[in-house]
């Protein structure tokens, strides 16, 4: 085996970790994939030999693509108008009982759409300090060059996005057949017309967020179990078909019109309600997005 072939083998067993942390940290499957090529090019644009005797190649990848990931945070954090808060990541489609092994990789632990949303709130360092070490078991010592800290104040970094998180999206429902059950209830009460039911199924602190294109009215945020039944009713019209789904590792669904998808829900489910709904109905994202699953 060739030096380049050999290092081009140990990239490539190093993906599927690298591609986990881009998409934790960035939310866009297109995103991650640009920041796990950029390490590959550094990798291999300087002196073969060099990076031959990178000790850890792994741990030196993982530095790599944080690194890339922490500025594309700050740079979006730069632009005018940007209105992270409400943005509903890229979502990962599988099929219900069919979830892609590349998919599972991609999740690492398993990452919700609501939860992307708090992540999305946090301060850029913040939220690479509590990725690496709570998700990937960094060490602090080796995230504080990262983020240009000592490990103390890595460690309290980590803290303070830990509680935020824990506050903000408290632990959902693990199983997922009653995800599922619980999701279908919401859609028949939907297409029953009952809203009473529809209410009933929600949680009463249920927030909705979604994304629907471009626009002054594209990005949009409704709480309460009233308001998101009002605004919900419509995803279980008639003329819209729904197909159950696993939306990042929950239970969700794709909504059809026409045999074309027009929207993808992820859906939190705790104590046996919907508590939270993420909907991603731009179809400029949609088209981007890997639905092979629900559409074959």
């Amino acid at each position: 085996m060739t030096a380049n072939t050999d290092l081009a083998a140990r990239f490539q067993a190093a993906r599927p970790h690298l591609g986990a942390l881009a998409y934790r940290m960035l939310g866009s499957v297109d995103d991650a994939e640009d920041a796990v090529q950029e390490a590959w090019l550094r990798l291999t644009g300087g002196d073969h030999r060099d990076a031959r005797e990178i000790a850890n190649l792994d741990a030196w990848l993982t530095t790599v693509v944080a690194r890339i990931c922490l500025n594309t945070l700050r740079n979006r954090r730069a632009r005018p108008r940007e209105e992270l808060v409400a943005r509903v990541p890229d979502p990962i489609v599988d099929g219900v009982g069919d979830v892609d092994p590349e998919h599972q990789a991609m999740l690492a632990d398993g990452v919700g759409l609501a939860l992307f949303v708090v992540l999305d709130t946090l301060p850029p360092a913040e939220r690479l300090a509590f990725v690496l070490h709570d998700v990937f078991a960094v060490p602090f010592d080796q995230i504080a060059p990262i983020v240009e800290r000592s490990p103390e104040a890595t460690r309290k970094l980590a803290s303070r996005a830990r509680r935020r998180i824990q506050d903000a999206a408290p632990n959902p429902d693990t199983d997922l057949a009653a995800q599922h059950a619980v999701v279908d209830a919401f859609f028949a009460a939907g297409r029953a017309g009952d809203f009473d039911r529809l209410v009933a199924v929600l949680d009463p602190d249920v927030s909705l967020r979604g994304d629907f294109g471009r626009g002054p009215a594209g990005l949009r945020s409704v709480e309460g179990a009233s308001a998101v039944a009002g605004l919900a009713r419509g995803y279980a019209a008639p003329e819209r078909e729904v197909r159950p789904a696993i939306v990042n590792g929950a239970a969700g669904a794709v909504i059809f019109v026409g045999g074309e998808p027009t929207a993808i829900m992820g859906f939190v489910v705790r104590g046996e309600r919907v508590a939270a709904i993420d909907v991603l109905a731009d179809p400029e994202r949609i088209a981007r997005i890997d639905l092979g699953a629900v559409t074959g």
